[in-house]
């Protein structure tokens, strides 16, 4: 393995046999089964991986898609049904809620007993036991049994230990959605300083905004296959996808689909139904500088955003939008179906891929109306402009649900760029218009 290489996960496949009976399951151990008293499922089909040194990747995919598998595969926690794992570099895990732990120790124990079983000294967790109490922050429950613990203590005190036992890769599975804000947010600024230490991190999240904030590289599984790989950005918009079922998900081929092109015909084709564009639309395009001529696109074809800009104050199309004023949102979309109760929406994101803000016509409660085919509406959102300044991306979307399905008849992803222009940024993504005043303290 190349001395610049973390993880390297080679053909990794994992079955998992879900037996008809529990008893099967007993017989089947003993050499008894008769039969086919079990169906076979992949947890993992094929998987290969390559993480570097320092990288932070994050792990995206619906549930029951591979991530947890995988990560208890690279720990050592599950062995694998065929491929290889290879690591190079100390490991220190934070899987499931309660891996590890006795629940009849104490804190004190338990942090003893994690340490030894990666690998430290009694003397070398001593020495870390200040670091990881501080961290910890759980007071005298420390001397308690773990089985008295709520969920959220409990994950203070694992990923204590797990950080504080100066590991060279780091994993963690999804633990940090239970403790509170405040953890959160020291969690989140651990790994910053894990990244500027050159540390490798390597997590499963739900939370996309994370995916997008802290990875170098996303990962999307989908039925225990890689769909893709690259940027957070680049596949959190395929996940999203793959969410709403307008993904065409690989049956037979289980290469991952990594380039642009590939993304670009997988999602649809471009708004005039050919992917070949016309010269007259080329010189539109390259005209109109707001939009993004290699938007993603995708949708069941029932409705058609076919127009999108912004307007500043004065009613003028831009895509340079002043702090502090109003501008507005428009698109028009054409309906080539019946449909029930569209749902018009727009999302703001910065270059980063992270959701700064956004609304629908539903949570507005602007429009719950039934439209008919060959209708077209022109939909407007205006607001006043508080994002700081700097370079966003719109998307828009035409959805609805249908007998409690949620459908999408069209989305445009990153289809608009606006600029906001500013003299004055506070901290944050939105500024919140403070005044401040300040005056002779009262005397006593």
């Amino acid at each position: 393995m190349d001395k610049d290489i973390a993880i390297q996960v080679s053909d990794l496949t994992k079955m998992y046999k879900l037996y008809n009976k529990n008893s099967d399951r007993l017989k089947d151990a003993l050499g008894l089964l008769k039969g086919n008293g079990y169906t076979e499922h992949l947890a993992l089909n094929h998987v290969n991986l390559t993480i570097k040194k320092g990288e932070t990747i994050g792990i995206i995919g619906t549930n029951g898609s591979g991530k947890s598998t995988i990560l208890k595969i690279i720990t050592g926690v599950l062995s694998p049904t065929s491929g290889s794992v290879e690591v190079d570099g100390h490991i220190s895990a934070l899987l499931e809620l309660g891996a590890g732990f006795n629940m009849e120790y104490n804190g004190i124990d338990n942090i003893f007993l994690n340490g030894m079983m990666i690998g430290f000294s009694e003397e070398e967790i001593k020495a870390r036991m200040d670091s990881i109490l501080e961290f910890a922050d759980i007071g005298d429950y420390v001397y308690q049994p773990v089985k008295t613990y709520s969920s959220g203590m409990f994950v203070r005190l694992a990923f204590a230990v797990a950080i504080n036992i100066d590991p060279e890769i780091l994993i963690v599975d999804e633990a940090l959605s239970v403790g509170d804000v405040f953890f959160q947010a020291k969690c989140y600024h651990k790994f910053e300083e894990f990244k500027k230490q050159g540390k490798t991190i390597l997590f499963v999240s739900h939370d996309l905004s994370t995916i997008s904030r802290y990875c170098d590289r996303a990962v999307l599984l989908n039925q225990g296959v890689i769909l893709g790989e690259g940027t957070p950005k680049k596949m959190i918009d395929i996940y999203k996808q793959v969410l709403v079922g307008q993904y065409p998900l690989p049956e037979n081929d289980f290469k991952s689909l990594l380039e642009d092109e590939d993304i670009r015909e997988a999602a649809g084709k471009k708004a005039d139904g050919n992917k070949e564009a016309t010269a007259e639309k080329k010189e539109q395009e390259a005209a109109n500088t707001t939009e993004n001529s290699d938007l993603l696109e995708y949708g069941n074809n029932a409705a058609k955003i076919t127009e999108f800009y912004a307007t500043d104050s004065k009613g003028l199309k831009t895509n340079s939008v002043i702090k502090g004023t109003e501008f507005t949102i428009h698109m028009k979309v054409k309906f080539l179906k019946d449909i029930n109760a569209p749902i018009f929406a727009f999302t703001i994101k910065n270059v980063m891929g992270i959701e700064i803000t956004g609304t629908n016509s539903m949570v507005e409660k602007a429009f719950l109306e039934p439209v008919h085919a060959g209708d077209e509406k022109d939909i407007t959102f205006t607001q006043r402009m508080l994002l700081q300044g700097g370079e966003y991306l719109v998307s828009f979307g035409v959805t609805g649900f249908e007998q409690d399905d949620f459908v999408v008849y069209h989305r445009l992803y990153d289809a608009l760029n606006i600029t906001v222009v500013s003299d004055k940024n506070t901290v944050g993504y939105v500024d919140m218009e403070s005044t401040v005043n300040v005056s002779d303290a009262k005397k006593d």
